[in-house]
């Protein structure tokens, strides 16, 4: 009976708007949630969801970003000089289907990563440090089914023991990451999923499981078990059998709701307990301070963001003349540390700290968040100096780019205020040196972007990078290595930093890691590659009455963000 009660208070709640009762979460989001299966999450929202339903090995202490402790693993051994990681698993713990999690779950969880591994999910990370390579068995002919069987096993102890081609410094971090969740392994394959066997493994490489059986269906052993989703709402009960402490609050119910407006009167009237907000100075002047209202300011961000300059421009329509003719310029036009150093010193960072962000906002040393190791706080940063721009435009191209001036164009994301800030920014500073300076800047559809600048046809774009797992290497070896995820977008190579960043990358000392990625500052402090924007003061607001929620316990690696925690560990008085 009790049961019963529960889902109708739930159904009640999605079709219209009650006071939100005090065993129950009412969360609404602007948009909705691509999917449930933890094999294919790679978005915030989707992760919101699988790191309640699902659990991993290890997960982040508290607050830290640098400790780890176990989750579905009691604990852990390392060993072969730092390539073998062995596992003892807890015991009596159930999925959400009754059925009990052994270690053949977990070895096929992280199989069937390997094995599907598609474009849409962040599998390759975890690729890189079982196979040595980001890629599936379609993308690189020389993985087989026996390398990837052989990278993950139960041993006969029942413990699972990760075999890894070289030392990876940042796998501990990387198996915190939500889609490396252990699935029910019997429940998939009923539901007709990959089997877990070598037979038809071929025919799952590189799947895209966004819309998966399990996806629409998920069993995980998580503190809740999944009840509902249509188009406007998810429905979450707390799971019974959960081996945990239980949680507090019972019922999870989230909401889609586009409008903004909408969103804050239903938060205003304790409605819905946590929303989507609508940006810092939105949220300033129509949340905080309301009657109900928890704020919580001055939190940890963990994005960075900065403008590519793209030293091989491979887009003629960018270009104007493609000469440094006072017309164009060349598709090399940033390769001369000059011209981007001059950029560099045209950007007026604090105007915008004090129109974007509202004041709230700090210039970074390196593309890295403050709060991780690695990050060296006594590198230098780059101020608005109108003389040292000119200086720099001098001397750029041998003179020929202050001489015969230049005119390029630059996009930014459709909708996004401040990139288009940031933009119009840059543009006013740089025209304002030289009459024969020009930056047309243009809207263009985020996915356009994306596309365009994967294959290096952007000339200059605002774009940042939010963490897949809590190391440095995530950050680092995307945004400098022209071995990383960004390089075709900057085209920014330096041989002694490429160096430097597969060094890091294989050694596990801190100090020395830190000390690597230190120089690696250096370096690009003294070449510009990009310019690094200012980053913004986190920030969240709540219903007064929900408890859990506080900056002690706020971590940014927990992807429901708006708490900085998991659903379990919340209450209501």
């Amino acid at each position: 009976m009790k049961k019963i009660a529960a889902l109708s208070t739930l159904l009640i709640l999605t079709s219209a708007l009650a006071a939100s009762p005090k065993d129950t979460l009412v969360v609404q989001e602007s948009s909705d949630i691509p999917t449930m299966d933890p094999g294919v999450t790679y978005d915030t929202a989707s992760g919101a969801i699988t790191e309640n339903l699902y659990e991993t090995l290890l997960t982040y202490s508290g607050a830290s970003l640098t400790k780890l402790e176990p989750l579905l693993a009691t604990k852990w051994a390392i060993s072969n000089g730092g390539k073998t990681y062995t596992f003892d698993l807890r015991k009596n713990v159930k999925f959400h289907s009754g059925n009990a999690m052994t270690c053949a779950d977990a070895e096929y969880s992280f199989e069937r990563n390997l094995v599907t591994n598609s474009a849409e999910s962040g599998n390759w990370f975890i690729a890189e440090s079982l196979l040595g390579t980001g890629a599936n068995a379609n993308d690189d002919k020389t993985i087989t089914w026996a390398r990837i069987d052989k990278a993950v096993e139960c041993n006969n102890s029942g413990q699972l023991v990760f075999t890894l081609p070289a030392v990876d410094p940042a796998f501990l971090a990387k198996l915190a990451y939500t889609g490396q969740s252990v699935v029910d392994s019997k429940y998939a394959a009923k539901l007709g999923e990959w089997s877990g066997k070598e037979a038809d493994w071929k025919a799952w490489v590189g799947k895209d499981l966004t819309n998966s059986k399990l996806s629409q269906a998920p069993s995980g052993t998580g503190a809740y078990k999944f009840v509902r989703k249509d188009a406007n709402a998810f429905l979450a009960t707390a799971f019974d059998g959960y081996w945990g402490k239980k949680p507090a609050i019972k019922n999870i119910v989230i909401q889609k709701v586009p409008e903004l407006a909408a969103r804050q009167q239903a938060f205003l009237r304790g409605d819905a307990d946590i929303i989507e907000g609508g940006g810092r100075a939105v949220d300033e002047e129509q949340i905080k301070g309301k009657p109900g209202v928890l704020w919580i300011d001055n939190l940890p961000n963990t994005v960075s963001t900065a403008f590519f300059m793209n030293e091989n421009i491979k887009s003629g329509g960018l270009l104007g003349s493609g000469k440094l003719d006072g017309k164009g310029i060349p598709a090399t036009f940033f390769k001369d540390s000059n011209v981007r150093r001059a950029f560099s010193y045209a950007f007026n960072y604090k105007q915008y700290i004090d129109d974007v962000q509202n004041g709230k906002g700090k210039q970074r040393t390196m593309l890295l968040p403050d709060t991780f190791p690695g990050y060296d706080a006594k590198i230098g940063t780059y101020s608005y100096d109108k003389a040292k721009a000119e200086q720099y435009f001098k001397r750029a191209w041998g003179g020929q780019v202050w001489k015969n001036g230049f005119v390029m164009t630059a996009n930014y994301r459709a909708g996004s205020v401040p990139s288009q800030t940031a933009m119009e920014i840059l543009k006013k500073n740089v025209e304002a040196l030289n009459p024969k300076f020009r930056i047309n800047i243009q809207a263009k559809p985020w996915s356009e972007m994306l596309s365009d600048s994967k294959t290096g046809k952007e000339a200059m774009i605002v774009i940042g990078w939010a963490p897949d797992y809590a190391d440095p290497d995530n950050f680092m070896y995307t945004f400098y290595s022209s071995n990383g995820y960004y390089f075709p977008r900057s085209n920014w190579k330096d041989a002694q930093v490429d160096k430097w960043l597969e060094q890091a990358r294989n050694t596990v000392n801190t100090a020395e890691r830190n000390r690597l990625y230190s120089l690696v500052g250096k370096k690009a402090y003294e070449q510009a590659p990009y310019i690094l924007m200012p980053a913004g003061i986190a920030y969240t607001f709540v219903r007064d009455n929900l408890t859990g929620v506080s900056a002690a316990n706020y971590n940014p690696m927990t992807s429901f963000s708006s708490t900085g925690t998991l659903w379990k560990d919340l209450g209501k008085k």
